[in-house]
């Protein structure tokens, strides 16, 4: 997908790592913004964490992700957050924001994690919100640096802790 994205904003002349060619040009603050991803991406894990301890809707939706996922390993969670991450906001960040606004970007990442099962359209919905989330950093920053941070924080801690807690007998990993 991040071949195709680039491809992309080849052919549009423009590059899908910056918000705009104003952005591009000032640079940005890799450790600034680096920091601003992880902050914001502990934040939604948090509030995440809060959303499925407390509530029975958020403890549903933890265990039908769990099933779908079964056990994922560290490195797996690792690897799979860096790939999502990267190719998922190269793609509604970086290529589509820039083009059809925050906004339709946003709506369209939730559009593109519906789940085929009924038990798992909150998480679409959560989805969303996060799309939002992840375009403001984008949005603020001008660059791909905070949006990347986030979303692989989330993916990662997100994916191993359902895997841990949900997703059945520990197995030797």
């Amino acid at each position: 997908m991040a071949i195709v994205v680039v491809g992309c904003g080849a052919l549009a002349d423009r590059s899908v790592f910056y918000a705009s060619e104003a952005a591009k040009a000032a640079g940005g603050s890799f450790p600034m913004d680096a920091t601003a991803g992880i902050v914001a991406g502990c934040a939604m894990v948090a509030l995440s964490r809060v959303f499925t301890r407390r509530t029975q809707k958020g403890d549903a939706m933890a265990r039908a992700l769990a099933e779908v996922l079964g056990r994922v390993s560290v490195r797996d969670a690792i690897v799979l957050a860096l790939l999502s991450g990267v190719a998922e906001e190269m793609l509604f960040r970086g290529l589509l924001q820039p083009m059809i606004g925050w906004v339709a970007a946003s709506l369209l990442f939730g559009a593109a994690h519906i789940a085929p099962r009924r038990d798992l359209w909150l998480w679409t919905g959560t989805s969303v919100v996060a799309g939002f989330v992840l375009g403001a950093l984008f949005a603020a920053t001008g660059n791909l640096v905070a949006p990347v941070v986030a979303h692989f924080t989330v993916n990662a801690t997100n994916l191993r802790w359902l895997s841990v807690h949900y997703a059945g007998p520990r197995s030797a990993e």
